[in-house]
C-alpha cells in the first residue's frame, strides 16, 4: 500500500467565498501555503498529497508551478476532495459543473481518484426521495469521473446525509460509486470502521485514516485516539485493497508537519 497525507491540515477547511451567491463556484480549500504543506508532507516520508478541487482551480491558469512543487518534493498528486448538496433538483446542474471541473484539474495534474462528500440534510427532516436523489447524483459523479480517467469514492462524513451506518447501508444499494471509508467519521457517526470495510470490501475506492477520540471530541494523529486501527488495517487487507492509504487531519494544535510524522510513526509501526 501507498502512503499519502491531505493537505486540509495547513489551514483547515472552509467554502470559496464566491460559492455564496454561485454554486457552480463553492469549491472547498484550505487557506494554508499549499507549497509547504506538499514539501512538509514529503519530507515526513508521505508519497502521495490529497488537495481540494479550491486549492488545485487555484492553479488552473498556471500549472506548470503546481506540477514544479510537486515534482521538487518527489510526491504524486493521488486524489482530490470535492461535494455537494447533490438533493435539490434545480442547484445540481451547477453542482455537477463544478465536479466536472474538478475532475478536469484532477486528471490534469496527474491524479487518479475524485473523492466526494455531502449530501445535505433538509432543515424539515431528510426523506426517501433524498437518497434516491443522492444515488443518482452519485451515479453521475462517477461517469464524469471516469470520463476524465479517475476511480470515484463517496466520503461518509459528519453533518451529511450519510453519517450512520443506517445511513450507509441505504445509499449503498442506490449507487455504484466507490467507498471511501474514512475511519474517524465513520466511528464518530456510531459506527465501527473495521466492520464496515468487512461489510463493504468490493466497493472500497479510496481510504482516509484518521484516529478519533470522542469526550473531548477530536479528531487526532494516528495512534494518539481509541481508533482500533490494527483491525482496520487487517479488514483493509482482507478486502484486497492495496493501494493509496490517505492520512487525514482537519486541524492540529502545533505544527502540522509533526502531525504527519507522529501519523507515519505509527504506520511504520503498524503496517508489514
Amino acid at each position: 500500500m501507498k502512503l499519502g497525507y491531505s493537505t486540509i491540515t495547513w489551514g483547515g477547511v472552509v467554502g470559496h467565498p464566491v460559492g455564496v451567491t454561485s454554486i457552480k463556484d463553492l469549491f472547498y480549500m484550505t487557506h494554508g501555503p499549499m507549497d509547504r504543506a506538499i514539501k512538509d508532507i514529503a519530507a515526513a516520508g508521505y508519497e502521495g498529497v490529497e488537495m481540494f478541487d479550491g486549492n488545485l482551480a487555484e492553479y488552473a491558469d498556471k500549472p506548470e508551478q503546481l506540477r514544479s512543487i510537486l515534482d521538487e518534493a518527489g510526491v504524486t498528486l493521488a486524489s482530490v476532495y470535492t461535494g455537494g448538496n447533490f438533493i435539490y433538483a434545480d442547484i445540481l446542474p451547477d453542482e455537477l459543473h463544478r465536479i466536472q471541473r474538478a475532475a478536469e484539474l484532477a486528471a490534469t495534474f496527474g491524479a487518479e481518484r475524485l473523492v466526494v462528500g455531502g449530501g445535505a440534510r433538509r432543515a424539515t427532516g431528510t426523506t426517501d426521495e433524498d437518497y434516491r436523489r443522492l444515488g443518482e447524483s452519485l451515479d453521475r459523479v462517477t461517469d464524469i469521473a471516469e470520463s476524465a480517467g479517475l476511480s470515484a469514492s463517496y466520503h461518509p462524513h459528519l453533518t451529511t446525509i450519510v453519517e450512520n451506518p443506517d445511513e450507509l447501508d441505504r445509499l449503498m444499494g442506490l449507487t455504484r460509486i466507490g467507498f471511501c471509508p474514512d475511519t474517524a467519521h465513520l466511528a464518530a457517526g456510531g459506527g465501527d470502521p473495521a466492520a464496515l470495510i468487512r461489510k463493504y470490501p468490493d466497493r472500497i475506492r479510496h481510504v482516509h485514516l484518521k484516529d478519533l477520540r470522542k469526550d473531548p471530541f477530536a479528531f487526532l494523529p494516528l495512534g494518539q485516539g481509541e481508533l482500533d486501527f490494527p483491525d482496520i488495517v487487517q479488514a483493509i487487507s482482507e478486502s484486497g485493497y492495496d493501494s493509496w492509504l490517505m492520512v487525514e487531519l482537519d486541524e492540529y494544535d502545533g505544527d502540522p508537519r509533526s502531525a504527519a510524522e507522529i501519523s507515519r510513526r505509527y504506520l511504520e509501526e503498524l503496517l508489514p
